[in-house]
């Protein structure tokens, strides 16, 4: 087997505790524009057509594979396309291998258009945002699915670019009922070069923006779950050479001085968003789900689960 750029430690924890690892402009640029080739031209605005039915059109038209849920993601696409090259690069083979680990499984595609005013001023219809919102409804699993959304061409702020909000991914919600927030402190916005992905845990909030541009934008969102076949799954499957031996808990209170980076600062730094109280819940989240990648049921951070788990025995 090719060795592959894995994930390290490090990256591994961010992905734990954002929900998201962002790879900028990592896409050749003749692998964007073969895979908007393939995609096919979208066509001008029509007065008085309907948006929903020049989106239909559209992927009638496009260059879409039909893929079965439940392929496996190497049988997922023709060789030599655009998106089996995608997730061939030696960085989003590493990616995914690290995430979801050996052998994955393809759930769904999607191709995502958002149109400029234009569009919406020859249909009639409002040019708004997309609701707040997860891809799943509530999903109590530990394990989870990755979702790659892959911007082929350049995205700036008037386009509308996906909005995330970091750290949400392990709120177990009602999809729908997240449709009533919008714009929550922390949230971040794609604005990006040409080529560059977005990892996103399958539980993280997210929407698309209002495209105020005069382009229209196209990202292609590709789902990813774990081989549930596989004995190994999602656990260690990133660069474990990188883990550095936990020989006690650091002191939470009154340090003396700044300390180097590691996996229990990234695990306990918290989002903008967090309440004082009910925030911390996603301490304990984060520690449960480095437990799970890590195979280490004793793992924790700043004493978080081990001062609820301390119970004399009976």
């Amino acid at each position: 087997m090719t060795h592959l750029p894995l994930l390290n430690a490090q990256q591994m924890a961010q992905f734990v505790a954002r929900g998201f690892l962002r790879l900028d402009g990592v896409v050749p640029e003749a692998l964007n524009a073969q895979f908007l080739q393939e995609m096919g031209e979208i066509a001008p605005p029509v007065p008085g057509r309907g948006l929903m039915r020049t989106y239909g059109e559209m992927l009638a038209k496009a260059g879409v594979p039909e893929v079965a849920a439940g392929t496996p993601l190497d049988q997922a696409y023709e060789d030599g396309s655009a998106l089996a090259k995608l997730v061939q690069l030696p960085v989003v083979a590493g990616a995914i291998r690290s995430l979801v680990g050996e052998d994955p499984i393809f759930d769904h595609h999607f191709l995502h258009v958002t149109f400029p005013p234009a569009y919406h001023e020859a249909s009639g219809g409002e040019n708004v945002s997309q609701h707040t919102h997860q891809d799943s409804t509530i999903d109590p699993r530990t394990a989870f699915d990755v979702q790659i959304m892959y911007y082929p061409h350049a995205v700036t702020r008037e386009m509308g670019g996906t909005r995330f909000v970091p750290g949400t991914h392990l709120r177990r919600v009602s999809e729908v009922a997240l449709g009533r927030y919008q714009n929550i402190r922390g949230q971040q916005h794609m604005v990006c070069e040409p080529g560059t992905l977005l990892f996103i845990h399958s539980g993280i909030w997210h929407g698309g923006g209002v495209n105020l541009s005069d382009r229209t934008r196209t990202m292609f969102k590709i789902r990813i779950n774990p081989n549930p076949r596989s004995s190994r799954t999602q656990v260690r499957q990133f660069d474990v050479s990188t883990l550095v031996p936990q020989n006690q808990q650091r002191p939470i209170f009154y340090l003396k001085g700044p300390l180097p980076p590691s996996v229990e600062q990234t695990l306990m730094t918290p989002e903008p968003w967090f309440e004082q109280d009910t925030g911390r819940l996603e301490f304990l989240n984060r520690i449960r789900l480095w437990r799970y990648l890590t195979d280490d049921p004793t793992y924790d951070a700043d004493y978080w689960l081990t001062r609820v788990e301390n119970l004399a025995e009976v």
